[in-house]
């Protein structure tokens, strides 16, 4: 079998299949995206293509179940399943238009505002007394650690720049240390900016902060998506990308470290300042995202036992990675625990002090990988759970991420559904925060069973009734919006394999947080407060999480959103090396729970897939 040619609608350049290959796969490969949120297992229907010249090849099944006969009729088949054999014209399906997207980057001030400022930057401007006489048995370096008044390890870059910067035009030089380290060399009294980066580097969403080291002034906030989704919106399906061939690692790295790059001059224009005046750098992520950055192979995270390369704090040249700021500045990123149970984990708890709790505290980061830290009196135990991307939309039919346009609230009014979009728009789809009241207004009205059944005929108001179908297979789904009064040309529906995705990722969710809690002995009305963080949790309404059971059902008032806790942990640990000192200590003390290990897990999970069988009232 000889290779075949892909021609894809609106790119001037053929691709070359090898034999065998699928459609998505060769696009890899010659650079081109094709959106894949499952990695390419055919679990979702993102990398959908049209066939526009030609005969479709033979529908698999992943094409029936995820397309639907009338678009596989129409000539629609999943890239990933779709194996060149001959050679096509193509169109990718357009994703949804998502613009304006609703990332939460706010984390209230380092500290509560009271954080002792000690970044470990040390800049000192001094006039070296250089050598003028050849008997003078010394040397640049000398004259300048003299001048300092203490000696400092120093890289083979930064001493090339040692001569010019101490003589131009004699105005002195500014010398920077961190750590025990000479870092930057310039000429002239350079003191008065001192920048520093905090970068939350998360499965779906990247924000990064930039601070004034001197006076702890956040100057700007820049957020965007994790450009690696296109190969998969959950961790697994990014680690099965890179073990594919030895390259892909390199593409994941890469395409983040270039998007940190474009992200760090959106900061820069903002605040006004150079990028060479960047001196500190700290990350955070899960466990994946935090070996990606540096490069490291996450092959072995994929498998048991799952172990990481590294749990340590790390420290580096930040232009090791290719961070384009001062060539002297230092990335620093915090430790990790165990597992998936990441840098982002330890931030959470530096920024929540949760382990320096008296009482019984839970804090819970709900993304595409949930992670929960509980405390018990100092003790503190950990696990991650994989939620996948069903929560931000993803994988469900009329799924989308938290865009302009995007269903963020659903309620009952009158008997029927009423609902609001993000920016007023016309509605394009259910983000999460829609999915989650969505069905908590449907199994309140009856609509959905405790199992997650949504049978055709029920004792419902007749509204209620209007809206319930079968699709073209047979299918329950629910018409929260006709046509046309959206802005899509189809109705915009929960189907009964949209309400099992969220199932799963609830129950991931909530079994994670119960199995903390048998581990240490806790029960619901023994926890005093459980926090909410991450993009996902701050955006959802507290009654509709109570409602699908997606934590235990606490009183309102012990329940807290603390905005993105792992932004701030970073904005402290940047801000104050005893802060990211503090880092270690939390990171060596947490307990990891792994949940596939756990003897009572696989129960735990199938009981909270179902939803509570008693009902709140959704206006409290």
């Amino acid at each position: 079998m000889t290779a075949a040619l892909i021609h894809f609608a609106g790119s001037a350049q053929p691709v070359r299949a090898a034999p065998g290959d699928t459609v998505l796969r060769s696009a890899q490969h010659a650079g081109l995206d094709i959106v894949a949120t499952c990695g390419g297992r055919g679990r979702c229907r993102s990398c959908r293509v049209k066939v526009l010249d030609g005969t479709p090849p033979p529908a698999t099944i992943a094409d029936l179940v995820q397309l639907g006969d009338d678009e596989v009729g129409e000539g629609y088949r999943l890239a990933c399943q779709f194996a060149v054999t001959a050679e096509t014209s193509l169109q990718v399906a357009p994703p949804l238009d998502e613009s304006a997207f609703q990332i939460l980057t706010d984390t209230g001030a380092p500290g509560g505002g009271r954080l002792a400022l000690d970044s470990g930057l040390v800049r000192d401007f001094v006039k070296p007394q250089l050598p003028d006489e050849e008997h003078h048995q010394t040397s640049d370096l000398e004259a300048l650690f003299e001048a300092i008044e203490g000696q400092a390890k120093f890289d083979l870059d930064t001493l090339r720049t040692l001569p010019q910067a101490l003589r131009v035009k004699g105005e002195g030089v500014t010398a920077t240390r961190f750590a025990g380290r000479l870092i930057a060399l310039e000429p002239g009294d350079r003191r008065d900016a001192s920048y520093g980066l905090a970068l939350d580097i998360g499965t779906t969403t990247v924000v990064g902060y930039l601070m004034d080291l001197t006076s702890g002034e956040p100057l700007a906030t820049v957020s965007g998506l994790n450009p690696q989704t296109v190969y998969g919106g959950d961790l697994m399906s990014r680690i099965a990308f890179a073990m594919q061939e030895p390259g892909n690692t390199r593409r994941l790295r890469s395409r983040l470290v270039r998007y940190l790059n474009e992200l760090i001059g959106e900061a820069c224009s903002q605040a006004g300042v150079s990028a060479e005046q960047i001196y500190k750098v700290t990350a955070v992520g899960n466990t994946c995202m935090h070996h990606l950055l540096l490069g490291i192979d996450p092959t072995y995270l994929g498998q048991a036992p799952y172990a990481p390369t590294l749990r340590e704090a790390y420290e580096c040249g930040a232009r090791q990675v290719g961070l384009k700021v001062n060539p002297g500045a230092r990335l620093c990123l915090l430790p990790l625990v165990a597992g998936f149970v990441g840098a982002d984990s330890v931030a959470m708890v530096l920024a929540t002090s949760l382990d320096r709790s008296a009482g019984v505290r839970l804090a819970v980061d709900i993304g595409t990988n949930a992670e929960m830290v509980m405390s018990l009196k100092g003790r503190l135990v950990a696990c991650s759970s994989p939620a996948g991307p069903a929560l931000e939309g993803a994988q469900v039919r009329c799924g989308m991420r938290a865009a302009m346009g995007a269903i963020d609230r659903v309620a009952l009014e009158d008997g029927d559904i009423a609902l609001s979009t993000i920016g007023d728009a016309p509605a394009l789809g259910l983000c999460g925060s829609g999915l989650i009241d969505a069905l908590a207004v449907l199994l309140e009205a009856g609509v959905i069973e405790a199992n997650g059944r949504m049978p055709l005929q029920g004792d419902l108001a007749a509204p209620l009734q209007a809206r319930l179908r079968a699709d073209e297979r047979g299918i329950p789904e629910f018409v929260l919006l006709a046509a046309a009064a959206s802005g899509q040309d189809h109705d915009i529906v929960i189907g009964q394999g949209d309400i099992r995705q969220i199932q799963l990722a609830k129950s991931a969710i909530l079994s994670g947080i119960q199995t903390l809690q048998r581990v240490l002995e806790v029960a619901d009305d023994e926890i005093d407060e459980l926090l909410l963080s991450g993009a996902f949790g701050n955006y959802l309404d507290l009654t509709s999480v109570r409602r699908v059971g997606l934590i235990p059902d606490l009183a309102p008032e012990r329940v807290r959103y603390v905005a993105n806790a792992a932004g701030l942990g970073a904005q402290m640990a940047l801000l104050s090396e005893s802060q990211r000192r503090r880092a270690d200590g939390i990171a060596s003390s947490v307990d990891h729970v792994p949940l596939a290990g756990h003897p009572e897990f696989q129960d735990i999970f199938l009981a909270a897939t179902a939803f509570p069988s008693r009902r709140h009232a959704l206006t409290e």
